[in-house]
């Protein structure tokens, strides 16, 4: 076996399209989501971003459910069996038990495969800001490096990330208990938008305001320039829930300005959306610091 024979593994909610994910050779769980008064269970793939957003804003609540030992166990046998290790790039501990399960699912798969090697890297990211770090491991694996390498490449990029957002309307981050009803109800007076981020603790936090929805934008590109390295050749992550059009702006925004092209433009899937609701702009880089 090679010395980088491992699988990246990542979950559902880095917000990276199946079959982009495919082509980085990269295998993944799904996380699902139900809606009140339904009993079926969802995953990202199961209904369209459009109608998904389209029920949230005719009022529509989604809640969504973290993946358990169980489900990990059973995803991460078939790799295991082919004599490869396994490198899980994970949604934020700050927001999910998800990765709680993965370390549950490694420790009770070492009785059956002790000579496989199962390494989880806790993002403290959530969306895009996790599909960027499945992004860097994939490229510093195809670079020769081995599981340990990576990973610990990894970690050295987590108090870096830096994750800034906005949203349209802070009643569906209050409903998670993501922010406080204060904040929500003043988040909603004179068209202010707030200005949020993931702390270094994977937390997500309101850090500023803007008068205006183009204000909420220029604001996260203003981050962009204040924390960026001088070099422009970082790769950019930004994802939107069904806000095309805002993204977009963003993007023109930081190349424009600042000379920086984005590397990936994604959809935020329902999962992470079910918290943020429609109109959510998020923006990933790797930077001076969180």
């Amino acid at each position: 076996m090679t010395a980088n024979d491992y699988v990246i593994f990542t979950d559902s909610c880095c917000d990276v399209q199946p079959e982009v994910l495919e082509q980085w050779g990269v295998s993944y769980a799904n996380m699902t989501f139900t809606f009140e008064g339904e009993d079926r269970e969802y995953t990202n793939t199961d209904i369209t971003n459009k109608e998904f957003y389209d029920r949230m804003r005719h009022g529509a609540c989604a809640k969504t459910a973290a993946i358990n030992a169980a489900s990990f166990v059973r995803a991460f046998t078939p790799i295991l069996e082919e004599g490869k290790d396994i490198l899980y790039v994970a949604f934020s501990s700050g927001l999910s038990t998800t990765v709680n399960s993965a370390h549950m699912a490694a420790e009770e798969l070492k009785e059956s495969y002790p000579d496989r090697k199962i390494v989880i890297v806790d993002t403290l990211a959530a969306s895009a800001g996790g599909g960027l770090m499945v992004y860097m491991a994939v490229d510093k694996k195809n670079a020769g490096a081995t599981i340990e390498e990576n990973a610990n490449y990894l970690e050295t990029l987590v108090p870096q990330h830096c994750i800034w957002f906005t949203v349209d309307d802070l009643e569906y981050l209050k409903r998670g208990g993501r922010v406080s009803p204060l904040v929500a109800f003043a988040g909603g007076l004179l068209g202010i938008k707030p200005v949020l981020q993931m702390d270094s603790e994977g937390h997500l936090i309101k850090t500023g305001t803007a008068r205006g929805r183009k204000k909420a934008i220029e604001a996260l590109a203003d981050k962009y320039a204040e924390l960026s390295y001088d070099e422009k050749n970082t790769p950019i992550f930004i994802s939107h829930a069904d806000c095309r059009e805002d993204a977009k702006l963003l993007a023109d925004m930081l190349e424009q300005r600042h000379g920086a092209k984005v590397t990936l433009l994604t959809q935020i899937g329902p999962v992470i959306g079910s918290h943020c609701g429609p109109g959510t702009i998020a923006l990933f880089f790797i930077g001076a610091h969180r």
